[in-house]
């Protein structure tokens, strides 16, 4: 793959932006639309109201950080695209294992709460992050 460091700052980069932007939405519905927090029996319906933006989120900002990739690169081939979008997904997947059940920390979910409480949601974010190369590649 031409430039992995390039392309994993720029996957980073998305993964960062987007996760800070959900933060940011759940804080606001809390704090400003005082709706409920989070506690030991659920998420709260601050982060539950912002489930279904979760995936536009991802859909506007991880094709911006492949085409800003694709364009450091001298030539974008459909191979580089296949290899990114595997990479960018596989990462995400592993990341988020990690990340978001097995590190524990406020934010942190169970694997029920993370793969069946939070469908569709989930499965349409990685669906995005894996198009997001080919998405880039046909908008250059």
């Amino acid at each position: 793959m031409e430039k992995f460091g390039s392309s994993m700052l720029w996957f980073w980069t998305a993964y960062i932006v987007v996760t800070c932007i959900g933060m940011l939405h759940t804080t606001f519905n809390i704090f400003v639309l005082k709706m409920k927090p989070m506690d030991e029996n659920s998420m709260g319906e601050g982060y539950e109201k912002t489930k279904p933006y979760h995936a536009i989120y991802n859909i506007i900002i991880f094709p911006i950080f492949a085409w800003i990739y694709f364009s450091g690169l001298d030539e974008v081939t459909i191979s580089n695209v296949i290899f990114t979008s595997l990479i960018w997904g596989g990462v995400a997947v592993v990341f988020d294992y990690f990340g978001w059940i097995v590190i524990k920390h406020p934010w942190s979910l169970t694997a029920k709460e993370f793969y069946i409480n939070y469908q569709p949601w989930i499965s349409i974010v990685y669906i995005v992050i894996f198009s997001s190369p080919f998405i880039a590649y046909f908008l250059m």
